[in-house]
């Protein structure tokens, strides 16, 4: 009789886990549906103009009308993306806060020493915005024709050339990083405080070559006044076609400036969710597209697990190649 009662009271508890579970995620759709009730927070890591800035902006509009509650774009730069990135972490978990960033975040996970939240754990991926290879361009004057050609002259000529970046730690310092590992080649990085400060010494000759975006070195490779060899990411680039890819030359070299949406951990996947579907409908838009063909982005959507896959691997690979070349902040 006792082992009856025993019994008897085990399935009662689990009837009553069961019933509260149920309570829980049937509140948890309920709340779903009817959010967003007021306006929310996009948060953007990074001064107004750039290149995430404005695809927040586009797709806050579109949410806007989707949602039928303001999305209002706030711009929190500081430390490489990190300020507004934190300030998301540690806002309520119920969907009235998103960030909006860029491949930095990823990034930032092995540059810094000390960080002061955890952006694998304490983010949630909602979505995959768009993906913008860089475009690794030489001075008109260096006598080469392609990527085998810049590597044979670079061994010839150790230490001699200049590889200009947008600033220590950035993506396309890291691209420059990444050819240098996977080359063997010894050259001497020159950073600078911005992309397009970079290619305005590259076109005067102040560096030899440099890795950068589309919307910045596309005019000038049109007008010659660089030199385009190759595209950073996997496939050829739709803006480019004509370039190979540094992947098919050294297999695993892949840098993609790409843009993403996060939530605080512990939003309601279910809330989640209803933002994720407003963004791949967004990203179907004219003039969201537009834009990103000018920026040489493949617009790319998915779920929020393909974003969460697809950053932990970025986290990884960045860390590599971080770690590789002795490159760490404070």
């Amino acid at each position: 009789m006792r082992n009856k009662a025993r019994v008897t009271r085990q399935k009662a508890k689990g009837l009553g886990f069961s019933f509260i579970l149920c309570c829980a995620l049937a509140a948890g759709m309920a709340s779903a549906q009817s959010y967003p009730v007021r306006s929310v927070r996009v948060i953007v890591p990074f001064a107004a103009g750039g290149g995430t800035d404005v695809q927040c902006r586009l797709l806050s509009k579109r949410f806007t009308e989707g949602l039928g509650q303001s999305f209002v774009v706030e711009n929190r730069a500081g430390a490489s993306g990190l300020i507004g990135a934190e300030l998301v972490a540690r806002s309520p978990a119920d969907g009235y806060t998103i960030l909006c960033t860029s491949a930095s975040l990823a990034i930032n996970v092995s540059l810094y020493k000390k960080i002061a939240f955890d952006p694998v754990k304490d983010l949630a991926p909602v979505g995959l915005i768009s993906l913008a290879p860089q475009f690794l361009v030489v001075h008109p004057s260096v006598p080469v024709k392609s990527v085998k050609d810049l590597v044979a002259l670079a061994r010839r000529n150790p230490g001699k050339l200049n590889a200009g970046s947008s600033g220590s730690g950035t993506a396309n310092h890291l691209a420059i990083e990444m050819l240098r590992q996977l080359s063997d080649i010894e050259v001497v990085h020159i950073p600078y405080k911005g992309g397009s400060l970079v290619v305005t010494a590259l076109m005067s000759g102040e560096i030899d070559f440099t890795f950068n975006g589309a919307l910045t070195v596309l005019p000038h490779i049109k007008s010659r006044k660089v030199k385009a060899l190759a595209v950073t990411s996997v496939r050829p680039a739709s803006v480019a076609p004509e370039l190979p890819t540094l992947n098919s030359l050294y297999p695993g070299f892949e840098s993609a400036n790409w843009y993403a949406m996060f939530m605080p951990a512990g939003t309601p996947a279910a809330v989640v969710a209803r933002v994720n579907v407003e963004l791949v409908k967004g990203l179907q838009a004219p003039d969201i597209r537009g834009f990103m063909s000018t920026e040489g982005a493949e617009p790319a959507g998915g779920s929020p697990q393909d974003l969460g896959a697809y950053f932990r691997r970025e986290v990884d690979r960045y860390g590599k190649i971080i770690r590789a070349s002795n490159l760490q902040f404070e």
